[in-house]
C-alpha cells in the first residue's frame, strides 16, 4: 500500500486494556483504547486525522488554516491546538450553536488564543462562504479543513488506529467507534478490513446524517488513496443519535455515568457516550458472547461534558 505525509502530533500508540468491572457489568470482555490519552489538549480522534491533513496543508505551503464545526467542537478546538504547535496560525469559524459562553471547549480555545468567529446558520455553504471572505479580507490563502476532519486523507488517521490495534497482538471480535462525521467511523472499517479481517466494526452515529452513504464514500476514496484493493465491508451503522447532535440523551447519559462509576473513565454527551451507549445496547440485546473481546475506540471529546448543566439533567 501507498504511504502519505503525515506530521507526528500525538503520543501513539494509544493504551489498550481491558475494563474488568465493565465485563462483569456486560457479560463480556470489553477493553479500550484510549485515543483520549494522546498527547495534545483533552486528547481524541481528530488528532490522527490532523497529523495528515496539518502535513498537507504545510507541504502545500500555507500557513493559515480555518475549520468549522458547533460551537464546543472538540475538533475544532483540536485543530487550533494542532495548528498552534506547528507555528501555523488558525481561526475557528463555527455555526453558533449550542453553548458559546466561555465553557468546556471554548475555555480551551480561549488559553489558545484563537480567533474564534461564530455563524448564525444551520448551513455549512454559509460558514465556508464566511471563510472566504475572511481571507479575501486579510489578503491570505488558506487551507480548508472540512467539519470533523473528515475527508479522505483525514479517514486514513483511523487505518493507523487500527493498524495499532491489530499490532497490539490482542484478537478482537468486535470494535465499537463513534461516527459524527463519518471520517473516524470510514478509516476504522476500512483499517479493520486491511489489518484485522475477522474482526466487525460497529459505527454508533451520533448525528442523523445519512452515514450509510457518507461512510462507504470515505471508504472508498481512502482506498484510493492507498492504492489498495481490499473488498469494501458494508457498514454496522447503530442509530444513537437520540435527539439530536450534541444533545445529550437518556441512554449516552447511563453510559458516562457507568463508565464513570465502574472504570473512572469521562466520557462525553455528544460523542463517547452515545458511542459507548451503543455497545452497552448491543450487549444487552446479546450480541456478544461470554468469551468475546469488544473494544471500545475513546475518540475524547471530555471538554464538551463540561459545558452542560448537569443540575437539570437526569441520568
Amino acid at each position: 500500500m501507498k504511504e502519505l505525509d503525515k506530521i507526528s502530533l500525538g503520543i501513539f500508540p494509544t493504551p489498550i486494556y481491558r475494563l474488568p468491572n465493565m465485563s462483569r457489568e456486560l457479560g463480556t470482555n470489553i477493553w479500550i483504547k484510549r485515543d483520549d490519552m494522546c498527547g495534545v489538549a483533552l486528547g481524541g480522534n481528530k488528532v490522527r486525522k490532523l497529523e495528515y491533513l496539518l502535513a498537507d496543508a504545510k507541504k502545500r505551503g500555507y500557513d493559515l488554516v480555518m475549520t468549522t464545526g458547533q460551537a464546543q467542537s472538540n475538533h475544532a478546538m483540536l485543530t487550533a491546538a494542532c495548528a498552534g504547535r506547528l507555528g501555523m496560525e488558525c481561526i475557528l469559524v463555527l455555526k453558533k450553536r449550542g453553548v458559546t459562553e466561555r465553557k468546556g471547549n471554548q475555555i480551551l480555545n480561549y488559553l489558545m488564543g484563537v480567533e474564534v468567529v461564530f455563524v448564525d446558520t444551520d448551513s455549512y455553504d454559509d460558514i465556508y462562504r464566511e471563510m472566504d471572505r475572511i481571507a479575501a479580507e486579510r489578503g491570505k490563502k488558506y487551507y480548508q479543513i472540512p467539519c470533523g476532519g473528515s475527508n479522505e486523507l483525514g479517514s486514513l488517521g483511523y487505518v493507523d488506529c487500527m493498524k495499532e490495534v491489530a499490532a497490539s497482538g490482542q484478537h478482537f471480535d468486535d470494535i465499537v467507534v463513534a461516527c459524527g462525521s463519518g471520517g473516524t467511523a470510514a478509516g476504522s472499517v476500512l483499517g479493520a478490513r486491511i489489518y484485522m479481517p475477522d474482526t466487525h466494526v460497529i459505527c454508533s452515529m451520533v448525528d442523523s446524517d445519512p452515514f450509510d452513504v457518507i461512510v462507504p464514500e470515505l471508504m472508498k476514496r481512502s482506498a484510493a488513496l492507498l492504492q489498495t484493493d481490499v473488498e469494501l465491508p458494508v457498514p454496522d451503522l447503530i442509530d444513537m443519535c437520540g435527539p439530536g447532535y450534541s444533545i445529550p440523551s437518556a441512554e449516552g447519559n447511563e453510559a458516562i455515568a457507568m463508565m464513570m462509576r465502574l472504570e473512572g473513565i469521562v466520557l462525553d454527551t455528544c460523542y463517547t457516550g452515545k458511542a459507548f451507549a451503543g455497545l452497552v445496547k448491543r450487549a444487552r440485546e446479546g450480541a456478544f458472547k461470554p468469551e468475546d473481546n469488544v473494544l471500545f475506540v475513546h475518540t475524547g471529546g471530555a471538554g464538551g461534558l463540561f459545558s452542560q448543566d448537569w443540575e437539570h439533567m437526569e441520568l
